[in-house]
């Protein structure tokens, strides 16, 4: 009896993510929901630039490459030409949250039915570890040396928090994959993301706190303990919108 298997969703190929990165954790978390969901078939990807700019070879279903930051833009044109496929973006922060924050907004705004992944790892990743949009304060990245100066570089960008003021979005979750039980809930929010979508229901984004041990300086281990000690309080985890449970709520 098999109980623990490959997802069929996921392609049979080694991921090229530095050692202790939750990339393929959460890789791995979206093909399980396609096969439980039967939607292999029906589901079209939208890969950014980034760390998992080769997103493309790592799913079985179709996918597109998007220009840096256009993965929402992109995802509205393939759903509203194909309605009946699932349409989902896969981003990094400096992807989503940088040069692709109109793209995001206007698509939550607009409350497109479609499904974002958003991996926030608080850095650039795959330019060298330059600080993003999402880096801590005082945060030490290649172009922050001394930490991030919130006086000079601004505060970090919350996306959830930002998101949930409009009006529209359907739902929005922060997670993260740091443990088995972070892992269970984690895969429990982007179901629940790919199935608003299923159901007609609108925009749905999933944020995922996730590591770089190397351009954090760390070993895996402790860039796991990382997140738990400096990431979840800056961005504390939960639902920042589900208008099915307001709903039931006004009940």
């Amino acid at each position: 009896m098999v109980v623990f298997d490959k997802p069929h969703a996921l392609a049979d190929m080694p991921l090229h993510y530095c050692p202790g990165c939750t990339h393929g954790i959460i890789h791995r978390l979206v093909a399980e929901v396609m096969d439980e969901l039967g939607i292999e078939g029906k589901t079209i990807g939208i890969a950014p630039v980034g760390c998992s700019v080769m997103a493309y070879n790592y799913f079985n279903c179709d996918m597109i490459e998007a220009a840096h930051g256009r993965a929402p833009a992109i995802a509205t044109g393939v759903k509203r030409a194909n309605p009946e496929n699932v349409v989902f973006t896969y981003q990094g922060d400096g992807d989503l949250a940088s040069i692709g924050m109109a793209e995001t907004v206007h698509a939550a705004a607009r409350n497109e039915n479609i499904t974002v992944i958003f991996v926030n790892n608080a850095i650039y990743g795959m330019t060298g570890g330059q600080m993003a949009p999402t880096s801590l304060p005082g945060q030490i990245t290649q172009t922050s040396p001394y930490g991030r100066d919130v006086a000079h570089c601004g505060y970090p960008i919350r996306v959830c928090e930002m998101l949930s003021e409009l009006e529209s979005p359907q739902y929005l979750e922060r997670v993260t994959v740091n443990s088995v039980k972070a892992i269970k809930n984690a895969k429990k929010a982007i179901k629940k993301a790919f199935q608003n979508q299923l159901d007609g229901k609108g925009f749905s984004l999933i944020e995922v706190l996730s590591t770089c041990p190397t351009n954090w300086g760390m070993t895996p281990a402790a860039a796991l303990k990382w997140v738990d000690e400096k990431m979840i309080p800056y961005y504390p985890l939960g639902v920042y919108k589900d208008k099915d449970a307001a709903k039931e709520e006004t009940k």
